[in-house]
């Protein structure tokens, strides 16, 4: 065989078996990236050299306001083109029905959300709420550990007129080193959140917040929404780069927040906000993303959840 035939017809080998590992998933994971949430920063590759973000969808149960039993909730999600659904935790879900529900359908349960951090911060002034937070924690690294998930969400503390921004980094500091040893058992990882607590407002802070731990299983969850009321979510990736674990979901507008209050800003679909979906998405391909995306808005019935699954196609389409 000519080499130049040889050639030829092995970069058409690659292309198929590239493009069979895509069948019945719309999921390809580029080989060169696969991993790239857990791998050290070397550096940002130009975006011509990488391919798109490739991100599985999921979303958050408490959006499925169908009135149906676990499993039919997870055929319905399934059936509805996502890849995944995010749980709370701790939560009143019987474990063996979930699990049940995911090896029938195969919809994933990527991680799980602390369900107790807002109640009980790990910043507050008593030390048994700490406690008490950090013991929900512990539970929700087991039960992400059960559902084959990788990461806890977390929010780390808030800023309050009783909380000041220097006791809320040393407080959730120390409790999160707390949970290290848990989190290296279990293998799932605790993924700071960026959420409207007054606390962590800049994408350098954040950076270096995780890197107090120096830690592999404390990383970031960034909100690609929330970070609008502070600043541009590129600046965020930039900075965070292999920080990032996951992404959630949602639009922000301006003009809804100056017009009808500061929370109706998330009052608006997915396309028709203020986020510029086509420069978050060359951010996330510098940094070599690929992972998954959680939706986190208004919820609703199939049709609703079957419009916010054709958005998140379009927003990485963008």
């Amino acid at each position: 065989m000519q080499r130049r035939d040889f050639l030829k017809n092995s970069a058409s080998t690659a292309a198929a078996a590239f493009a069979a590992t895509a069948v019945g998933t719309g999921i390809v994971a580029a080989p060169a990236i696969a991993n790239a949430a857990t791998q050290p920063f070397t550096g940002i590759a130009p975006a011509s050299s990488l391919a798109p973000p490739m991100v599985k969808k999921s979303l958050m149960w408490g959006m499925i306001k169908e009135d149906l039993s676990v499993m039919d909730k997870f055929k319905l999600l399934k059936d509805l083109g996502y890849d995944g659904v995010e749980l709370d935790s701790p939560d009143k879900l019987d474990m063996k029905e979930v699990l049940a529900a995911r090896d029938k359908t195969g919809l994933l349960i990527p991680g799980t959300v602390n369900s107790m951090h807002w109640k009980l911060p790990l910043s507050d002034p008593d030390p048994k709420k700490r406690e008490e937070c950090v013991k929900s924690i512990e539970k929700a690294l087991w039960d992400t550990k059960e559902y084959g998930g990788n990461t806890v969400l977390v929010v780390p503390g808030v800023v309050t007129a009783n909380v000041s921004y220097g006791e809320a980094y040393e407080r959730s500091q120390v409790e999160i080193r707390k949970l290290l040893p848990i989190a290296e058992k279990t293998g799932v990882k605790i993924a700071i959140e960026n959420v409207w607590n007054q606390f962590l407002l800049s994408p350098l802070e954040a950076a270096k917040y995780v890197d107090d731990f120096k830690h592999p299983m404390v990383g970031w969850y960034f909100d690609v929404g929330n970070v609008l009321r502070y600043s541009w979510p590129v600046s965020w990736i930039e900075a965070l780069n292999k920080r990032i674990l996951k992404l959630h979901l949602k639009e922000f507008s301006f003009k809804k927040q100056n017009d009808l209050g500061l929370w109706k800003g998330f009052d608006v679909e997915f396309m028709e906000g203020d986020n510029n979906w086509p420069e978050v998405n060359k951010a996330l391909q510098k940094i070599g993303y690929s992972g998954w995306a959680s939706a986190e808005v208004s919820g609703g019935d199939r049709k609703r959840l079957l419009t916010i699954r054709e958005k998140m196609d379009e927003v990485f389409k963008a």
